[in-house]
């Protein structure tokens, strides 16, 4: 048994096109993960990796604690099950299965007993000596999956093993597959293109498109909170409307207002972690309900519309409308138009009725108009306070601190302005004070709703804070991005330096031996690279890296300050930043700005600057990809 680890995976092919961009998960021993997507999204391509079935470009994989990027894939302790079949047509069932285990030289009574073992489990002990045309498509797939079961692997490979088969069969051997996955206790990555499979079958499922990974959640975590409007359609049957809306907060409750002129009123407490920015009734965003979650009524209020079709089938009837009471020209593309709603015991709706769609006010979604990112994220990206300045101290959250001077240059005269502050930049302290309103519990964090005035501020707390309590709190200043009239006028620091460089080799002779040194070069500073790094970047672009410009990351934290001395990148000190909690200079050094932590009275006008180069990560400046 094991787990895999996918870190920074790519697949990029000659002609530039990836396949497949930056794929990270862990999965754990035992796990079901299902890739679902549609074609072309790269799911088979990343379970052809983990097989070795093809390169990786860039990434590590890992299966337990073993990387096994290089390794050939019969090492691999992997079986993998095609969409195929690929059995051997001259073979028998028994010999099919046998054949894996007979070129390890396997003895025979074990294959035997291997083999006899596996179709027990899979119901085929009567067809071992039938050939594969002699049996239907089903018990085909399930000597593909014996042929794998026999070599007892780490873990199985499944691409998309059900496609070939008919609704009512696929419906049978998802019981199946699912029933063995439960009883070998291994690891299953499967790959699909029906959401229904990845539904029903996956512990966890991981959905893409164009080689980008959309999200990874457990079923119900996708279905009830998709991270952006392509997880919300791709996931359900039949999918989920879309129409653009404009929200207006009118206060316990938010009017959404839609094209038609159509309004449905949801309890703001449903909705406050939306941002107050999409709630002034003038901000188009896109209004998200599932067919099964919306009722029909025959008068009252909801989205008017009349009935174009009405599909009735037995326990469910499934009603297609266009919104407003007029039919007129209709198409299948009115996206945005067109509605569809999923009920039950309903047998008097009939074509051309005009009807209202109610939707559940608790299982709405809302996602932006271009970004189509959720609007009601699991933790807020950032909350938005406004604040004053006067006599050298800034008004906010009912309290007056010193303003730092960072923000009270950015500001200028303005005497009033915007902070945008995310969860994470709001920690334990004593300048604020905000009452517990609830705590949430998100994945393995505490998400806090701090009552500030009639809305909420959000923070990560720990476990000592409870409901009712009074939070005391500080505020990240380099964290937070600073707005005057819309405008960003000072933005949040990156916890990373990203400088620009080159990478070079250098060949000795140790013992007798031809050894290879490699170096990241930035400016007159050169910083030798662990081995298998050097020979990572190598692999990946041939020697033309020894001409190419690269992008080195380097967390700030990671970065010191060292004595004229010592090995270092020597930079000029343009300006000192003091955000109060903490001081910074901005630099230039090899042709480029960025910013090091300094301490507070730093007032040198040079400063040299080291870094490990384990604490470097580089990324390729010509695909925009992560190396190493």
């Amino acid at each position: 048994m094991a787990n895999l680890k996918l870190s920074h995976i790519y697949k990029v092919y000659d002609n530039g096109h990836k396949a497949v961009n930056d794929f990270s998960i862990d999965i754990a021993d035992r796990e079901f993960i299902v890739f679902v997507g549609p074609s072309g999204c790269g799911k088979s391509t990343t379970l052809r990796m983990i097989a070795g079935l093809e390169t990786i470009t860039a990434g590590d994989l890992f299966i337990g604690d073993t990387l096994v990027n290089d390794m050939e894939p019969k090492d691999r302790d992997i079986a993998m099950v095609f969409q195929s079949y690929a059995l051997y047509p001259h073979m028998t069932v028994y010999e099919n299965m046998a054949f894996g285990l007979r070129n390890r030289k396997m003895p025979e009574n074990e294959i035997k007993e291997r083999v006899l073992k596996a179709a027990k489990m899979l119901d085929i002990e009567d067809y071992l000596e039938r050939k594969p045309k002699e049996m239907s498509g089903g018990q085909r797939q399930r000597v593909a999956l014996g042929r794998a079961l026999v070599r007892d692997p780490k873990v199985f490979l499944l691409d998309e093993p059900l496609s070939n088969l008919d609704a009512k069969l696929r419906a049978a051997m998802r019981t199946e597959i699912t029933s063995l996955h439960k009883s070998l206790q291994t690891t299953f990555i499967y790959v699909t293109h029906d959401q229904v499979e990845a539904m029903t079958m996956g512990t966890r499922i991981v959905v893409m498109k164009l080689g980008y990974v959309q999200q990874i959640d457990t079923p119900m975590n996708l279905y009830n909170e998709p991270y952006n409007k392509f997880v919300a359609g791709f996931i359900g049957t039949p999918q989920m409307n879309f129409f653009d809306v404009t929200l207006k907060r009118e206060g316990e409750n938010v009017t959404v207002t839609f094209v038609n002129g159509d309004r449905v009123t949801v309890p703001y407490e449903k909705v406050c972690k939306i941002h107050p920015r999409y709630l002034d009734g003038r901000t188009t965003v896109t209004f998200g309900i599932r067919p099964e979650h919306i009722s029909l009524a025959r008068d009252g209020s909801g989205l008017k519309f009349v009935v174009t079709n009405v599909e009735r089938l037995g326990n469910e009837t499934i009603v297609y409308g266009k919104l407003g009471d007029q039919l007129g020209e209709f198409t299948m593309k009115d996206e945005g138009n067109s509605i569809i709603v999923k009920v039950v015991d309903r047998d008097d709706i009939e074509v051309d009725d005009v009807v209202y769609a109610v939707p559940n006010p608790n299982k709405v979604h809302f996602f932006d108009a271009e970004t189509e990112v959720t609007l009601m994220s699991k933790i807020p990206p950032y909350n938005t306070v406004e604040a004053t300045v006067s006599g050298g101290e800034m008004h906010l959250l009912n309290s007056r601190v010193a303003i730092p001077p960072v923000i009270q240059a950015a500001v200028k005269d303005a005497g009033r302005f915007e902070l945008i502050i995310p969860p994470q930049a709001i920690v334990p302290g004593n300048d604020f004070r905000l009452k517990v309103a609830r705590i949430e519990a998100v994945d393995d964090k505490r998400l806090a709703y701090l009552a500030n005035g009639d809305s909420y501020l959000f923070a990560l707390v720990g476990e000592n804070v409870r409901e009712g309590d009074e939070y005391a709190f500080s505020l990240l200043n380099e964290k937070i991005n600073v707005s005057v009239d819309g405008a960003e006028v000072l933005a949040a620091v990156d916890d990373d330096v990203s400088i620009t460089g080159s990478f070079s080799k250098k060949e000795t002779r140790e013992n007798g031996a031809r050894v290879l040194h490699f170096f990241y070069n930035i400016g007159g500073y050169t910083v030798e690279a662990a081995p298998e790094q050097g020979y990572k970047i190598n692999s990946i672009d041939g020697d033309a890296c020894y001409k190419n410009t690269y992008r080195y990351a380097v967390n700030r934290q990671c970065i010191r300050q060292v004595r004229d001395d010592e090995p270092g990148l020597d930079c000029t000190v343009l300006e000192l930043l003091d955000y109060g909690n903490v001081a910074f200079a901005r630099v230039e050094a090899a042709g480029q700005e960025f910013l090091i932590h300094v301490a507070p009275d730093f007032r040198a006008d040079q400063a040299r600057i080291a870094f490990n180069s384990e604490d470097i990560s580089v990324y390729s400046t010509a695909i925009d990809m992560k190396i190493c």
